[in-house]
């Protein structure tokens, strides 16, 4: 099997390190200490560092699952809500491509 590299944009980057240092803050302003984190969240020293540096190859569950440590996991329901393009979108009515049958 093909091992497959992900590629992300500087401005996706920008983002995700953001997002990682939010997180660092977050959980230094509740004076946790990254062990007690890393237990509670059962997730390793390591893969807390790479979320608090945002890095792209840790598991969306991961995050999920600091966040829901920290007190922050409502935030994980505002993704999308605002679909300004989407709204638009379907407002349009444009006709949505069904998906074809999966190839056996």
């Amino acid at each position: 099997m093909e091992k497959r590299t992900i590629t992300l944009t500087p401005k996706l980057e920008k983002i995700l390190t953001e997002l990682g240092g939010n997180l660092r803050l977050a959980r230094l302003r509740r004076k946790l200490t990254a062990e007690q984190v890393c237990e509670r969240a059962n997730i390793s020293r390591t893969t807390l560092w790479q979320i608090e540096k945002g890095m792209y190859n840790v598991a969306i569950g991961a995050y999920a699952q600091v966040l829901f440590i920290l007190g922050l996991e409502k935030d994980l329901l505002q993704v999308a809500v605002g679909d300004e393009l989407g709204r638009r979108l379907q407002d349009a009515e444009l006709e949505i491509k069904k998906r074809g049958a999966r190839r056996k």
